[in-house]
């Protein structure tokens, strides 16, 4: 490539904080939940850069011909890719598309075409953009975006200085797919590989869960996470995920507490699974034990039924019963709920 800027490179981070920032000096965005996604044209090579600087354009062959499709043919924009599925996003069908099989991925692309959310402009018109501050940035990207197709699989990505409305979309839309909002400083440059001039705000929620089962640490005998368990409206105890924040000074008391509890498998939805392309063949192992214990831990999205990271434990709740930890907890107020504003909505059409 002859383009300035060439894969890997590093993407511009962000702070975590824990509130919507106040004050005229932000430009907003939606949080998409997503890959992000650097996409590097010079004429008919096309390359998309992860996040941590690995190739991904042949995980979405559509992304890759949508860009090929533009009049423009040598460019740099920032964005995140993601997957809409019945009108929000699923991470899991994102997911999927990390296949070895070139068939799986190019059917899966047929299936459920994902789309790009572009929101930054880094090199156009034989121009480096980087030192530029975010507000000309952005002008110039909405300019870019003049040129692309409305039947596009690229979006221009929302962005505003009002903090009511970013509090909207912060408030209102975590079901549509929104991992919370972006706020970027007004006057400041891309900062490549540090987190200087943007902070960002996520989702977090708590649930009160049974443990039904541990895993030990690798290589040791003292536990290394803690799977967890919710009841569905069938009183069946169903497999949500783990939590393996536990305080290392805490971890021997714990192991013997746990295996007092030795028990049968007490799941009987969604097990927790043995190896594949993402775990390994000991995170199969596990010890299950008897549905006593409950604990309250945070989690940032549910999906599909589970959480898709792990979630932090908080603490012992020795005041709740098991059988008071129901899946209501985490379909209330999420992306199960599945009601969107249409103003929203209209993008992923």
């Amino acid at each position: 490539m002859t383009l300035p800027l060439r894969p890997p490179f590093p993407p511009m981070e962000a702070r975590r904080v824990d509130r919507i920032p106040e004050g005229g000096e932000w430009q907003f965005e939606p949080k998409w939940d997503g890959f992000r996604a650097i996409v590097f044209r010079d004429g008919d090579d096309v390359a998309i850069q992860s996040k941590a600087g690995q190739p991904l354009a042949r995980y979405f062959p559509e992304i890759v011909d949508a860009f090929r499709a533009l009049r423009a043919k040598q460019f740099v924009i920032d964005g995140e890719i993601v997957v809409p599925v019945g009108g929000r996003l699923s991470f899991d069908h994102l997911l999927q598309r990390i296949h070895p099989a070139e068939s799986r991925v190019r059917k899966l692309a047929a299936e459920t075409p994902a789309q790009y959310f572009a929101f930054d402009l880094l090199y156009a018109k034989g121009k480096l953009l980087t030192a530029q501050p975010i507000e000309k940035r952005r002008q110039q990207l909405e300019d870019f975006f003049d040129g692309v197709p409305k039947d596009s699989l690229l979006r221009l990505s929302p962005a505003t200085t009002d903090r009511k409305v970013a509090g909207n979309w912060f408030n209102k839309f975590s079901g549509l797919g929104l991992d919370g909002v972006m706020a970027k400083t007004l006057g400041e440059p891309y900062h490549s590989g540090d987190r200087d001039g943007m902070v960002k705000v996520k989702h977090l929620k708590t649930a009160d869960c049974v443990v039904g089962g541990f895993r030990y640490g690798e290589g040791t005998r003292t536990v290394g996470s803690l799977l967890l368990g919710l009841y569905d409206d069938q009183k069946r105890l169903v497999y949500i995920g783990h939590t393996s924040s536990i305080r290392k000074a805490d971890r021997a008391a714990l192991t013997k507490r746990l295996r007092a509890l030795s028990g049968e498998n007490p799941f009987q939805v969604r097990v927790p699974g043995g190896p594949s392309r993402w775990a390994t063949e000991r995170s199969g192992e596990w010890e299950p034990l008897r549905p006593e214990l409950v604990c309250e831990v945070e989690y940032d999205y549910f999906s599909q039924g589970r959480f898709r990271h792990g979630s932090k434990f908080l603490r012992w709740r020795p005041d709740k019963k098991p059988r008071q930890c129901t899946m209501e907890q985490v379909m209330t107020g999420n992306d199960e709920r599945g009601t969107m504003k249409d103003e929203l909505r209209t993008i992923f059409k």
